[in-house]
């Protein structure tokens, strides 16, 4: 039983945290707006930001099933308090609150800033200051200093994703074996 929930949480991690941290990765580039006068080519789209977004809230749902299914390994092989899995599962945490309170609502603003202030006659006021809540008032330079905060946002939920792989490779301090 235990070599078949580790299969699960293996697979479960993979294929649901790793769309995620790519797509939350590739967001920001595709949902910062051009600067000011540059005319040259960029990757401003919001139709692939809209998907990635999607790819992030859909894979977010199902990647529900891994710590779920790492819990229930840990049970299964004794060691649920172990220090090597109780960081992760405290690093587990963190990431998701990362993902639900930070990446995906800052997703869901630039896209819905950069959809306001993309349609026709849009985008007037650029001294304006923005709530922050879709109003459409955020500047240019405000949406693309949003996409970088984004980015380095999700630097860190992928890094803490990173580590958790780690641990649960080396596994300090388990007696279980290498």
């Amino acid at each position: 039983m235990t070599k078949l929930l580790l299969s699960l949480h293996v697979l479960a991690s993979i294929l649901a945290v790793g769309p995620i941290t790519v797509a939350a990765s590739m967001f920001p580039r595709y949902a910062k707006p051009p600067a000011p006068g540059d005319d040259g080519p960029h990757d401003h789209d919001l139709r692939t930001a809209a998907f990635l977004h999607k790819i992030c809230r859909g894979y977010a749902v199902v990647g529900i099933a891994v710590p779920v299914l790492g819990l229930a390994t840990g049970a299964q092989m004794g060691v649920l308090g172990d220090a090597w899995l109780v960081a992760s599962i405290v690093l587990t945490t963190i990431a998701a609150a990362l993902l639900m309170s930070m990446v995906l609502p800052g997703q869901r603003e630039l896209l819905e800033e950069g959809e306001e202030h993309d349609l026709p006659g849009a985008g007037t006021g650029e001294g304006a200051v923005g709530t922050g809540a879709g109003s459409g008032a955020l500047t240019v330079a405000a949406r693309r200093s949003a996409a970088a905060r984004l980015a380095m946002t999700t630097g860190i939920f992928n890094l803490l994703w990173a580590t958790v792989v780690v641990l649960m490779i080396v596994r300090p301090g388990s007696t279980t074996g290498a």
